[in-house]
């Protein structure tokens, strides 16, 4: 489930199907939430859940927020960067894994595969990919266009062979 953002369409069929696609912060909250408790409680995880669930298990940090999908949805963190949030940051580690399964944009899988190996850890190497990923987004913004890809996989490239 990707981090929720707003989108509107004038046309029909995307709107009726626009929380599929845009999830709420609480949405994505308890999605997360959701997923941890059912790997605690060994309970049946559809393909999405299993993967959050895996991240999340890489961050004991965050189990209590995890625990109670209730006082997540109405617990306040601070905006900026991803390791302040833990719903942020796990939806980042959704989304490289995403990228990295379809290659897109073009590249990131093999720049993030070197760069995991060159670190010798995975998580570690989405941890780096998160800055680039976060730098993307905010220059899109900024300038008010779609986001660079070509730009964002040549700086994990460069890091991953940086000596």
């Amino acid at each position: 489930m990707p981090a929720a953002e707003s989108y509107e369409s004038d046309n029909p069929r995307i709107k009726d199907a626009n929380p599929m696609f845009s999830p709420s912060q609480d949405d994505v909250r308890r999605f997360f939430c959701n997923a941890w408790r059912k790997r605690q409680n060994h309970e049946p995880l559809e393909a999405l859940e299993t993967l959050a669930a895996g991240w999340a298990a890489l961050h004991p940090e965050w189990h209590a927020d995890l625990a109670d999908a209730d006082a997540a949805v109405l617990r306040i963190y601070p905006d900026g960067a991803p390791g302040a949030n833990p719903f942020l940051h796990l939806s980042m580690h959704l989304s490289i894994s995403e990228q990295c399964s379809i290659d897109q944009p073009p590249g990131i899988r093999q720049a993030v595969e070197l760069l995991a190996a060159r670190l010798g850890d995975l998580h570690a190497a989405h941890h780096e990919v998160m800055e680039y990923l976060g730098q993307m987004l905010a220059d899109a913004q900024a300038r008010g266009g779609m986001p660079d890809g070509d730009a964002y996989v040549a700086r994990v490239q460069r890091r991953a062979t940086r000596r």
